[in-house]
């Protein structure tokens, strides 16, 4: 499967620490650039149908899936949506939902009483604010109930066609594992990342990260020996290097 293993890859990529450096990797901020595309690159020849896992056609059910995939896989949330999408139509159905019934639906995705709070807060907010529509701006998507920034770029990258980049949990360890950016606040991890790549990369770019993070570069035990971003990683060797025992690590998708 992989290209390159441990038996071909360098320890590790070190980049140089030149004084002055205001990169988290310590290169050059050209060096950073060209570094960042190339493993863009391989993840583009890794994940060539790479794209959002949560199950939609409407921005509203784009919207309605990703506030459920709160501390939920993207499996479970679409194991749940389509009776709740059969069920609930139109932002007006949200807005005017049994919580009872809104809760029933989607228990299994946990935390299922402030999501259904959310999600008839939404419907409301939508037929009061926007016609029933979901808005195609972020600066208006984030007003909403249960749409933060995260969410609102999900939207806009998948269903509006407006390039974001989506900073959820395996965007934001591998991005600080590739030393793209040291941020952990997800903002200033968007930005900083943002600014490496053309806006026309950012939402693929995000899917494609995603994917890695839940194929290959795991958080506890990342598949090292066998990622074929080795060449271009500062962290290479915090997961085993060893290329038939890296191999056992690999998972298919869809994970969450």
């Amino acid at each position: 499967m992989p290209r390159h293993t441990a038996a071909t890859a360098p320890a590790a990529a070190k980049p140089s620490t030149a004084a002055g450096s205001d990169t988290p990797s310590g290169e050059s901020r050209l060096a950073l650039v060209r570094r960042a595309r190339r493993i863009n690159r391989e993840l583009v020849r890794l994940y060539p149908d790479a794209h959002c896992e949560l199950d939609f056609t409407t921005p509203l059910e784009l919207t309605v899936a990703t506030i459920l995939s709160a501390q939920c896989t993207d499996k479970r949330v679409n194991a749940v949506t389509p009776s709740l999408f059969a069920r609930y139509r139109t932002a007006a159905d949200y807005a005017a939902a049994d919580r009872g019934e809104l809760e029933t639906l989607i228990r299994s995705t946990g935390f299922f009483r402030s999501k259904a709070n959310n999600i008839i807060k939404l419907g409301q907010e939508l037929c009061e604010r926007h016609g029933g529509e979901v808005p195609d701006r972020l600066d208006r998507l984030v007003k909403l109930s249960g749409v933060g920034r995260k969410t609102a770029n999900v939207v806009l990258g998948n269903a509006f066609g407006v390039p974001g980049i989506t900073v959820d949990t395996h965007f934001g360890r591998l991005a600080r594992r590739l030393r793209w950016t040291g941020a952990t606040d997800p903002v200033k991890a968007e930005h900083d990342i943002g600014a490496l790549f053309p806006p026309k990369e950012w939402t693929l770019l995000s899917h494609r990260i995603i994917w890695h993070g839940r194929r290959v570069c795991h958080s506890r035990r990342p598949a090292c020996g066998a990622c074929t971003l080795a060449h271009d990683c500062p962290s290479f060797g915090e997961g085993p290097t060893d290329p038939d025992t890296a191999r056992k690590l690999l998972r298919a998708g869809p994970f969450s």
